[in-house]
Order: structure tokens, then C-alpha cells, then sequence
């Protein structure tokens, strides 16, 4: 009787696209489906409670560990960390990626958000450290980290991404690298803070403003020319990450939060904010962070992150144990407002189906997307495609290059040789389930 109820239940699994993918009303509401399919597959599925008396294990025989103080990961997770550009803290940028093949959901732990620091991070007294808005307003203010506490607060779970992450994307061959090494320099978070509309309310601002200059008090002393639209919208003084505050590699005491905008703009150790009537022309948006075209002209002052997803599992690094059923399940996000919908392929973009979005689904935040997958053992080419609430969609690497031109070397994987690269990512999946990053 087990098998014929599983064999109906595989039947009642519909096929909605090329190489085995399944409705996603298998998981909406229709779990019970996949998960007794899952039962069918091999290697991993799980064993009958029958067969063999419940082991009493080593570990419920005596007390357990001490409680610290502050909480650790467990020691059987020592290799879900972060890749660091600079481990030896050399003098020069140091950077770190989210691992997020090894992460799931869509909030990044604080010791695990991506971080690119140009001088490493400073050990900022916060008695000591100071907020100073001047320039084009009534009533120059320095605030304290105290006096910013009495202001209220708010909390938005918002994404920050590098204007280079994905660049690898951009080499004349595909890298064969982990989703970490391609995609590890995004990362999303619950901020905490005040909004920087209510300070500006407090200094006053004079009507010939019309950008504000964010600075910050590490070693590179980091800016950026911003509209000052940005700051009447929903940019924020953020003083906590995920509840506790910011992590010192990521801005503390304070950092400027624009959620959806480039992360370089997204100031760390923030201590200085000047209106101004037009940008500064710093280096970090004449030399860097423009994007020079194939017709010889630039985009400059390009702010949002575009539509953009990523599979992270199954993805480079992570093998397949045998055919089965599988979950397919990946990140999208836009600094334009709310992902829309996801589709995914199983045969490199020549059939698509359109995946589940885990909720809520926020503007401006990583939302998780989930699609079954039934794997017979032959070779595949998975990607996903996202839409935005705006109506824009993620394009192809065909289409990305066309834009923007085609690569002219092979610049190290830790190089960000493209900005703003949102083009689709295609993960090869062999007989053997190895999994490879592909061109198609």
C-alpha cells in the first residue's frame, strides 16, 4: 500500500517545464506531495522507524556544555565563514563574502555579512565619536551617539550589495568558483536607527540644496555625493544590525543606510554629513563606480542595484547525492522595490517555470525563492530570471554584454573589473551531480 501511495503521489506532481520541474503548488499549501515523493528518492531518504531500536547517543548521558555569555555557531559549522581577501591584514582593502551556498532564508548573520573595507575598520570610541551635519542648513548640528538614541527610531530589513558583486560574471570564461566568490558581496540585515529626513528637519535645509555628501572616519575617509531626494525618502542613521549594534566591520558606531542604492554610498563609521548644491566629483564617482560603455560614453550617478537573482542550491561546490527529488532554491532582490516573480529552468533557458517566493516579500530586501525538482541523473543547466514590481527583468549575459560590452581579459575573481552585473547565472549539473558555473 506504501508504494502505490507513493507512486500517486509522484503522478499528481505535475511537470511544468523542461528536465523535471514541478509545479510550485507542490509547495504551496501542497507540501505533503513533494515530501512523500521525497521518500521515494535515493541515498537520502529518510528510514522506516521500525527498523531498528532508537540509539540512546553519547551526548544525552551526562550534563551538557556551559551557556556562554554570547552565543556561537556550533563546532560541527566551523566551515560556514565568510572568504577574506586579506587575511593577513597587509596594509590595502580588506574584503569578505557571505557564504551563501552554506545560508539559507534571507537574513545574513552579522558575523557573516559580506564587508569591503579599504583601510580595515576602526576602533571607534562611541563616547567619543560624533555626527556633524553643515553645509546648506539653518542650524549646523553635531549629534552624539546618546542624542541620537533620543530620536525615534525605525527598523527596515533592506539589502546592501557591492556595485561590483558579480563581476566574475564578467571574465571571457566562466569562473570555476562557489556562489560565494561570484555572488558573496550581498547581504541583507534588519537596520535599526533614525531616519535622516528627521535630523535634517532639526538643522533646516536651505532651498538651494540638492545633494547631501556622506563621509566616513575610517582611513580611506570613504564619500560620496548623494540626492538629496535619497534623504527625504528612506535613507536612515542605522545604530543596529539584527537587533544588536553594528557589527564594527560594518560601520560601528553608525553607518548611512540608502536602501536599494549601491553599497559604497551606504557609508560606514559614518561622521559627517554637507548639502550641498551639486555633487563633489569625488574619485569614488568619477574614476570609480561609473560605468563606461562600448560607445564611449559613461553612466554616472547610476544608483540602484538592478533586478537581479542567483540559484544558491544546488550550486558550484554543493554535489548532488543521485537522482531524486530535490528543492531548488536560490536569492532575488532589486533596489527598485519588491520582487515580482522568479522563474526557473532546468534546461539553460529554454523553458522556464515560475518558482514560489517565500514571504514577506519586502522592497529593496533578498527574497527567497523555492521550486521541486524532480533530477533523473542526466546532465542540466539550471538558471533563474527575476521581475521586479517596476517591470524590469534580469537579463541574459547576451543581453548584458551587448549593453555594456564584451570582456577584454580575465581580471582575478577578488577584482570588480563590472559594475551593476546582474546578468543570469547558469549552474551545470553533470551525471555525476558535480556542479559547475557554464556560459550558455
Amino acid at each position: 500500500m506504501a508504494s502505490k501511495r507513493s507512486d500517486h503521489r509522484l503522478q499528481d506532481l505535475e511537470a511544468v517545464a523542461g528536465n523535471g520541474l514541478i509545479n510550485r503548488r507542490a509547495l504551496l499549501g501542497r507540501g505533503a506531495l513533494f515530501a512523500g515523493a521525497i521518500g521515494t528518492g535515493v541515498g537520502t531518504s529518510p528510514t522506516g522507524a521500525a527498523a531498528e531500536p532508537l540509539a540512546v547517543d553519547s551526548w544525552s548521558l551526562g550534563p551538557g556544555n556551559v551557556i556562554p555569555a554570547y552565543g556561537v555557531p556550533a563546532k560541527y559549522e566551523d566551515k560556514v565563514v565568510r572568504t577574506l581577501t586579506n587575511p593577513a591584514g597587509n596594509p590595502g582593502g580588506q574584503n569578505a563574502r557571505t557564504p551563501h551556498h552554506l545560508l539559507n532564508g534571507t537574513i545574513t548573520p552579522n558575523g557573516l555579512h559580506f564587508v569591503i573595507a579599504r583601510a580595515g575598520f576602526p576602533d571607534i570610541d562611541p563616547a567619543k565619536h560624533r555626527l556633524v551635519i553643515h553645509g546648506l542648513v539653518k542650524r549646523p548640528l553635531v549629534f552624539t551617539l546618546d542624542t541620537l538614541a533620543r530620536y525615534p527610531m525605525v527598523s527596515r530589513i533592506t539589502f546592501v550589495e557591492c556595485g561590483g558583486n558579480s563581476g566574475p560574471l564578467f571574465r571571457k570564461e566562466p569562473v570555476q568558483a562557489n556562489v560565494q566568490a561570484i555572488h558573496g558581496l550581498v547581504s541583507c540585515a534588519e537596520w535599526t536607527g533614525g531616519r535622516l529626513s528627521t535630523l535634517l528637519d532639526e538643522t533646516g535645509i536651505d532651498p538651494k540644496a540638492k545633494w547631501f555628501i556622506a563621509e566616513g572616519t575610517d582611513g580611506a575617509n570613504m564619500n560620496r555625493s548623494i540626492p538629496l531626494a535619497k534623504a527625504l525618502d528612506d535613507a536612515m542613521i542605522a545604530l543596529y544590525q539584527n537587533g544588536e549594534r553594528i557589527a564594527p566591520s560594518n560601520g560601528y558606531p553608525m553607518r548611512l543606510l540608502v536602501p536599494g542604492y549601491e553599497g559604497n554610498m551606504n557609508v560606514k563609521w559614518l561622521h559627517r554629513i554637507k548639502l550641498l548644491e551639486s555633487p563633489i566629483m569625488a574619485i569614488n564617482e568619477t574614476k570609480q563606480y561609473t560605468i563606461l560603455r562600448p560607445d564611449g560614453k559613461a553612466w554616472q550617478f547610476y544608483f540602484p542595484q538592478e533586478v537581479k537573482s542567483f540559484i544558491t542550491h544546488p550550486s558550484p561546490g554543493l554535489t548532488l547525492k543521485g537522482p531524486g527529488f530535490y528543492e531548488i532554491s536560490g536569492l532575488a532582490y532589486s533596489g527598485n522595490g519588491r520582487i515580482a516573480k522568479v522563474m526557473v529552468s532546468a534546461d539553460g533557458g529554454k523553458s522556464y517555470a515560475q518558482a514560489a517566493l517565500q514571504e514577506p516579500v519586502l522592497s529593496k530586501a533578498l527574497t527567497r525563492f523555492r521550486m521541486p525538482w524532480r533530477w533523473d541523473g542526466q546532465p542540466v543547466v539550471l538558471q533563474s530570471r527575476a521581475w521586479d514590481e517596476a517591470g524590469n527583468v534580469q537579463p541574459t549575459r547576451a543581453e548584458f554584454l551587448a549593453d555594456r560590452g564584451e570582456p577584454k581579459s580575465n581580471p582575478p575573481v577578488t577584482a570588480f573589473p563590472m559594475e551593476h552585473m546582474n546578468a543570469i547565472s547558469s549552474w551545470g549539473i553533470d551525471s555525476t551531480g558535480e556542479t559547475k558555473h557554464v556560459y550558455v
